[in-house]
């Protein structure tokens, strides 16, 4: 999350005959051997190589060999063409905001290519809203390296919106779309990769390639949820939708986390359809009876009688319901809320209604943001973990996980987020695995921790982890982390297969995304 570096263009390399060990160690290469526009973008001084060689997870250090500042699509090309020459070919990461957590956007010894670079080169028309009438189906035509708070903002002004989300807005279109993207609205629109039309792609052939569902395809769907293996993505063609202008923001207290999961998975079986009252967007999270105890997006008054449920349960489960409404639904918008919540079972009279704006709601993470800068909080090590868990065990999750190892380990500091989803809204010839189940769970343990901590933590991790792989949960990692190819041979189930195969085709050296670790 945290904001990307600026990079200082004082030390450009120019005809300096640098070499760096090539991915085998065992053959360098100069950059006396690259073409003169490379070479003239080409960034190698400390400051800026020690910033690329970090995350916003803070826990990874890879150091590049250099970072590529490209000022057209084509010099990404040339650049990858460049690599594909040699002998034994360097890796290569494209990387935006550098909200990875764990050195996924790093290139050890290779090159980091700097997408916000292309700001410059698009001229202001990074986001391209096309909403003419010629077309029944809006869209907005937006640059990988562009983030989603200026294409929330350049679509509101068309009054449209993306329909798929993610929690935090100022991350890049590039890099959600190479993971799947989620939030709160996926149960309803699916992830935000099953919201594009169509992509730019530059491959790990150096060919830049358009490709849709019905063009190219077999690329267009590697590359969503691909992890940046087979391209980097420097167009995407976005759905659009007539955007709300305000939303009911609801919070409902649980102690009983059956009930709580079952209301939640109720509320995603609502589509909208046939005159049904569907919710906008359901997610959840955990209130733990562990220090430091943060009720402050609560109202005051209430603060002191939520305390006291939860010293007496220890752990209270809460749903995040919002339901959208404008001008022409503002009349019966409290009355669909209404309908909503009825036979909801969480605790009584602890329901929670604010009314905020549409973009104050999708902008909320950045307040956080704001305020955890502003205490020195914001950038610390993030030893994060992101599951999808099969929604016939998740029940034993929060038995063996919340209860049996987060609550009795008592080291909590950060978010804990868990909501269903529906696996229809996945296109399941994109590279993005989920469990094999028709509701599952997304877990999300955002953990926030001083350097002396980070390992009491990575250690809570595995032991979260050993105990589904004991329990025969078949969970899925959401950002996975793997660390040998076991593990993603696991990860990606049937589809390891074609994964294999869509990378010998479209990156057969092996130089992109490296830091993922799954075939380097």
């Amino acid at each position: 999350m945290g904001s990307y570096f600026r990079f200082s263009k004082a030390f450009v390399v120019l005809g300096v005959a640098f070499t760096v060990l090539s991915q085998a160690q065992s053959q360098p290469w100069s950059l006396l051997q690259a073409p003169k526009d490379l070479i003239l973008k080409l960034i190698r001084d400390p400051v800026t190589l020690s910033l690329a060689s970090t995350d916003f997870g803070h826990i990874v250090h890879d150091n590049p060999f250099a970072i590529f500042s490209p000022s057209s699509i084509s010099d990404i090309s040339l650049l990858i063409n460049f690599s594909n020459s040699l002998a034994i070919p360097f890796t290569i990461a494209p990387r935006g905001q550098a909200h990875s957590v764990n050195g996924q956007a790093m290139a050890n010894d290779g090159v980091v290519v700097n997408m916000t670079e292309l700001n410059g080169f698009r001229n202001g028309a990074g986001i391209v809203v096309v909403s003419d009438g010629r077309t029944n189906a809006p869209y907005a035509d937006v640059g990988g390296e562009q983030i989603w708070i200026d294409v929330l903002h350049a679509t509101l002004e068309h009054g449209l919106t993306p329909l798929s989300w993610t929690d935090y807005l100022f991350l890049s279109v590039g890099g959600t779309l190479s993971n799947a993207g989620i939030s709160g609205q996926s149960f309803r629109f699916g992830p935000q990769i099953s919201n594009v039309h169509e992509l730019d792609v530059v491959t790990g052939k150096g060919d830049l390639v358009t490709c849709s569902s019905e063009k190219n395809s077999e690329l267009f769907y590697a590359v969503l949820g691909g992890l940046g293996q087979f391209g980097i993505i420097t167009r995407a063609r976005i759905a659009l939708g007539p955007a709300p202008t305000r939303v009911k923001w609801l919070r409902l207290l649980y102690n009983d986390f059956s009930a709580f999961s079952a209301d939640q998975e109720h509320l995603i079986s609502l589509n909208g359809r046939n005159d049904t009252i569907a919710a906008d967007y359901v997610e959840g999270f955990l209130l733990l009876n562990q220090p430091p105890l943060d009720l402050s997006s609560f109202p005051a008054p209430d603060q002191p009688r939520i305390t006291s449920l939860l010293t007496q349960y220890g752990i209270i489960y809460i749903i995040e319901l919002v339901k959208y409404y404008d001008n022409s639904t503002q009349q019966h918008v409290d009355e669909d809320v209404k309908v909503l919540v009825e036979g909801l079972k969480f605790v009584p009279t602890f329901m929670f209604e604010k009314d905020a704006s549409y973009e104050e709601f999708l902008n909320r993470v950045h307040t956080d943001e704001l305020f955890l800068t502003s205490q020195g909080l914001w950038d610390v090590p993030h030893p994060w973990l992101n599951l999808f868990v099969p929604g016939s065990r998740i029940s034993d999750f929060d038995e063996g996980v919340f209860k049996g190892i987060i609550l009795k380990q008592n080291i909590t500091a950060g978010v804990a987020i868990i909501y269903p989803m529906n696996r229809s809204k996945w296109n399941d010839k994109m590279s993005a695995v989920t469990p094999n189940e028709d509701v599952f769970y997304t877990v999300s343990l955002l953990h926030s921790t001083g350097f002396d901590k980070v390992e009491e933590f990575q250690a809570q991790n595995q032991r979260i982890l050993k105990f589904c792989e004991d329990a025969g949960i078949k969970i899925k990692q959401y950002l996975p982390q793997n660390k040998t190819r076991n593990e993603w041979i696991k990860q990606f189930g049937s589809k390891w297969k074609t994964f294999q195969v869509r990378k010998n085709q479209f990156d057969p050296n092996r130089i992109l995304s490296p830091g993922q670790r799954i075939f380097n």
